[in-house]
């Protein structure tokens, strides 16, 4: 798909910069021309030779290099390419790229460009949780630039959390949907996504270990083939794609009204690991230990938003797509969720301790329809979501 397609990669100095190398291979193998670009505290995690062989063309590093700026070099290179890829992006490079800011080879070519660009974030997790990188990366947004991952997991600071730069299968996975058809322009799809939080007493809450990863990679999948997504996302521990009509909640309460308030639609995916039930009346003080025993819970059910959006008589979206995270006889159980909710798809998982899968960064799914059972093979989330997305497309279509 990306044939004669020039991409200038710019390498930015993260540790992840060492999967710039894997991602040169991957575009390259898909049939694009790659035009490296190091800062030199890139240099400082690659070599210049190394980029260089895996590119198989120059490396360009320096901004005021006498050769390449006699014909204003800078300003060609910015150019030339069909895309400008930043991957990793460091706290820095994005700072810059908000403030406009052009104080080196890499900044320089951001900004004397007309090209798209597409960043792939790197960082600690402190770093992208922090207020002025949430407040830059809205800033660039809203410049248009487009923004893969990144993911959740462990960091080589020791710490774990979203900040993990996508992997290059999955930046891969972005690039090629940047240049392919947009199918899903003009439809609006509803998401679902995460956990949500059923109060016990104002510090505790019953929930479970959903991720929100998948539902977060499906909304992205959508917007790349050109959708308008509504995203309603309990409280994950991933960051929301950008682009999408972000609606956060809590409750399973609270995203049955964020769901209704969103509709119409023309297709709705209901990825969230929505609890199945809350406390009938919630404690407004701390419950303390006592010497009369265990406090007893009475337990409420929450309502099936599944259910009953698929089951509207009235305003349905066109397709009904849920999910089924199960621990054994994960098809059977999933075909029978399917039936018995009213949904036109399912898409099931084994969400059992040894898969690695509820909170990892990989999938293996079966998508249950009217024709029965589609198995497929186990891979990044970011891969599951655009196989998904491409399959929802051609439903529409």
């Amino acid at each position: 798909m990306l044939q004669d397609k020039r991409i200038l990669l710019i390498l930015t100095g993260g540790i992840a910069a060492y999967k710039g190398l894997d991602l040169i291979r991957r575009l390259r193998e898909r049939g694009a021309a790659v035009t490296p670009v190091l800062t030199r505290a890139a240099e400082q995690f690659v070599t210049p030779l190394s980029v260089s062989a895996l590119a198989g063309e120059k490396v360009y590093r320096d901004l005021f290099d006498l050769t390449d700026e006699a014909e204003m070099g800078h300003i060609q290179l910015s150019r030339s390419a069909d895309l400008i890829l930043v991957a990793p992006a460091t706290a820095d490079i994005m700072a810059k790229m908000a403030q406009g800011r052009a104080d080196d080879l890499a900044s320089t070519l951001l900004l004397a460009t007309d090209t798209p660009v597409m960043i792939a974030p790197a960082m600690n997790v402190r770093m992208w949780d922090h207020p002025a990188t949430r407040r830059n990366l809205a800033q660039i947004a809203d410049d248009g630039v487009a923004v893969v991952g990144p993911n959740d997991g462990d960091m080589a600071c020791g710490e774990y959390g979203p900040g993990r730069m996508s992997e290059p299968l999955e930046i891969a996975a972005a690039v090629e949907a940047h240049f392919g058809p947009k199918p899903l322009a003009g439809k609006h799809v509803l998401v679902t996504s995460g956990p949500t939080h059923e109060p016990i007493d104002p510090v505790r809450y019953i929930a479970n270990r959903s991720s929100g990863a998948q539902g977060a990679a499906v909304a992205g999948a959508l917007l790349s083939l050109g959708a308008e997504v509504t995203f309603v996302t309990g409280p994950a521990d991933v960051a929301a794609p950008t682009g999408a009509r972000l609606v956060p909640v809590q409750t399973a309460q609270e995203m049955q009204v964020a769901v209704d308030a969103a509709l119409p639609a023309d297709a709705a995916v209901f990825a969230a690991a929505v609890a199945d039930w809350r406390m009938a009346t919630a404690s407004d003080r701390k419950l303390k230990k006592s010497k009369d025993g265990l406090p007893v819970l009475e337990f409420a059910e929450n309502p099936d938003i599944l259910a009953g959006v698929s089951q509207m008589t009235a305003g349905r979206p066109g397709l009904v797509v849920g999910f089924a995270a199960e621990t054994d006889d994960v098809e059977a159980h999933a075909t029978a969720k399917r039936a018995r909710k009213g949904c036109d798809w399912i898409v099931a998982n084994d969400v059992s301790p040894e898969t690695g899968i509820m909170g990892g960064s990989e999938n293996a799914v079966i998508l249950i329809t009217e024709d029965g059972a589609d198995p497929w093979p186990r891979m990044p989330k970011a891969e599951v979501a655009m196989r998904l997305a491409q399959r929802i497309a051609d439903a529409l279509m």
